[in-house]
């Protein structure tokens, strides 16, 4: 396994979102889900804390696996993705605005920490800045496409990459490259893989990233689109990995990666 060398990172200032004083308290029918809120508390230092975030858990999945809040623009890119017809720019540019969504979700799972900054007007301002340590694994090559999604959001995060192949002969998934930050065990992981169908490559890859000495509750995995089965086998694999996806739905757009990389 290789290691990468040392990037200098920048992050910007993160705002924590308040809620109106003026709020009117919900009903029993209204109330919020809280399961995030209450995930996130147990798995910070006392120090740190995490953005709040109306991510919708899926029960039967665990209370770890998340989906995000599906509005009717999330539906629209969803269904731009999954139709033949859609031409391969289409394709990519809602691809990626999808993967912008989910990639923000996915960093308000990760801890923050409070800062005071000095406005140009010479005001203080009390604020939250990224804890230090956090770092994105792409598996390649379809968990590439959302490399930059994160990019964007993250412009000096450290990135490395897992490669996964199946067997020829036996159709087994089988790693064979791996490249991480040399102390990416004492970081934060956003591992990124768009389309899972039956779940056999990211347990592959999570494996890797354990035997690297990893935390499996220090993973995030960012997904696009997964199918029942995969989850109940990641879930049950890895029961304190956090997972964050867009969709859960028997037929998966297996096509994802020839399509985003044009070579279907």
């Amino acid at each position: 396994m290789g290691t990468m060398s040392e990037v200098v990172t920048s992050r910007p200032p993160a705002f924590e979102k308040k809620t109106s004083a003026t709020q009117i308290p919900p009903t029993d029918k209204q109330k919020p889900n809280t399961c995030s809120d209450h995930h996130n508390a147990q798995n910070v230092d006392e120090s740190d804390s995490c953005i709040e975030s109306q991510l919708e858990p899926v029960e039967c999945f665990g209370p770890y696996f998340r989906l995000i809040p599906c509005s009717g623009q999330v539906k629209e890119l969803q269904t731009i993705i999954r139709d033949r017809n859609t031409s391969r720019s289409d394709f990519k540019f809602y691809a990626d605005r999808l993967i912008r969504l989910v990639v923000e979700e996915g960093l308000n799972q990760l801890p923050y920490s409070d800062c005071s900054i000095t406005t140009p007007t010479g005001c203080q301002y009390q604020g939250l800045q990224f804890v230090k340590g956090n770092c994105g694994v792409s598996i390649v090559r379809s968990g590439e496409a959302m490399e930059q999604g994160l990019r964007s959001c993250c412009r000096s995060i450290r990135l490395g990459k897992i490669l996964v192949e199946s067997d020829l002969e036996t159709h087994e998934a089988r790693v064979v490259y791996a490249k991480f930050p040399e102390d990416i065990s004492q970081r934060k992981v956003l591992l990124m893989y768009p389309i899972m169908s039956s779940g056999n490559t990211v347990i592959k890859a999570v494996n890797v990233l354990q035997e690297h000495a990893v935390d499996e509750e220090n993973i995030i995995l960012l997904n696009l689109f997964s199918t029942p089965a995969a989850a109940r086998t990641i879930t049950s694999a890895f029961p304190k990995m956090h997972i964050l996806t867009s969709e859960v739905h028997p037929v998966a757009p297996n096509h994802f990666g020839q399509k985003y990389f044009g070579t279907d």
